[in-house]
Parts: structure tokens; sequence; C-alpha cells
């Protein structure tokens, strides 16, 4: 009776340690930011206004799953939230890390003809002092919309006192281009960024923008 008492206890001990194996191995994170300028690949989304955003995250084993928030202004409708879902998977082979996933741009007080879908994929390297970045998004059809592709790269260089730079070139198809140049600094779990944004339009119709971005970023 004894053995048995034993070997059950031991089985149950096994199963609370591989549950709580299991547990560990899943993360969260939460994100919030306050932004002088809610500028999305080079373009104004809040009406050159500040926005408050926020975000919460989790992640298996590579595997993430995460949504995203923010106000918007479009100045010509009523909309005033944007809601981002996405689901991905990262990982690093050979050193070189990369991105696979997709996400659901929705837009809860406009019709269903403005949320749209992309799917990406990314590459990134990090050295000791700087970083390179590289991804491409695909847009999908629907019988609504038909969403331009997008590219982007970027780099990145560790600066004296902890103080970063940031620069990167965007294009979206028959959209326009954009670039940033910025600065970025942490402290412990905040951190600050200042950026110079522009954005060049394909057609006449549209004005060009250029716009100076402040944000303060809250990770936990």
């Amino acid at each position: 009776m004894k053995s048995i008492k034993l070997s059950l206890s031991l089985a149950l001990i096994a199963t609370m340690a591989f549950a709580e194996e299991k547990t560990s191995d899943i993360g969260m994170s939460a994100n919030m930011s306050i932004t002088s300028n809610y500028v999305w690949r080079g373009m104004t989304q809040s009406h050159n206004s500040a926005a408050v955003q926020g975000g919460v995250d989790l992640d298996y084993k590579g595997l993430y799953v995460g949504v995203w928030g923010s106000n918007v202004d479009f100045s010509d409708d009523k909309n005033s939230l944007e809601a981002d879902v996405y689901a991905g998977y990262t990982g690093e082979l050979e050193g070189i890390g990369f991105d696979i996933g997709a996400i659901q741009y929705i837009y809860p007080n406009m019709s269903d003809e403005y949320n749209f879908a992309e799917v990406y994929f990314g590459l990134s390297k990090e050295w000791e002092k700087f970083g390179l970045s590289a991804k491409y998004s695909v847009g999908v059809d629907t019988d609504d919309l038909d969403p331009e592709d997008y590219w982007e790269v970027g780099a990145s260089v560790k600066l004296p006192y902890d103080i970063g730079f940031a620069a990167s070139y965007g294009d979206y198809d028959n959209i326009g281009t954009n670039y940033s140049v910025g600065l970025n600094k942490s402290f412990e779990k905040f951190d600050l960024s200042v950026a110079y944004i522009d954005f060049n339009h394909d057609t006449d119709s549209s004005s060009d923008e250029d716009n100076v971005v402040a944000t303060l970023s809250f990770s936990f």
C-alpha cells in the first residue's frame, strides 16, 4: 500500500512539475505609449494630433498572438479607434532572426470595406552595436478591398550613453515612400524616442507629409 501511495505521489508531483514547466513557457507582456502624432508608414493616422496606444502579447516557444489599439482621426469620418489582431512565429536561424505572421486591421466604427489584412515576413541581424532589418507585407485581397504591398528596411546603431539611433526606408505600392531618422533612450521600463518622418505620395492629388514625432512607451 505504501508503495502504491508513493507511486501516486510521485506521479502527481511529476504531473504538477510538467504543468508548471508548460505554464512557465508561456510569456505575457503588455505595452502602453503616448505619442505626439500616430504616424504609420509615413502617414498620420491621428490628424497630426496625440494618440494613446496599448497592446497585450502572448508567446509560447516562438509562437505569438497579440492585440493592439490606438485612437485615430481621419477627419472626414466618424471613426475614432483602430484595433489590430495578429499572430505569427519568430525565431533565429544561423544567427539571423526571422518573423512570419499575419495581421488584421479593424476600424470598429467604419464599414467592413475599410478593414483589411496582411501577411508578413521579416528578417533581422544584430551585432554588438549595429543592427539591420527588412520586412515585406502582402495585402490580402477581399471583395471590398485590394490592399497594396509594403516593404521596409531599417538600421540601428548603439551610441554612447545608451542612446540608440534608428533609420528606416519604406515603399507602399502605388501610395508613396517614406523614411525616418530618430534617437531613442531606455529608462528601465520606459522608452523615449524622437523621430523625423517624411512621406512622399506617388500622386499629386495627395499632399506630402513630414512630421517630428515624440513617443513615450512603457512595457510590463
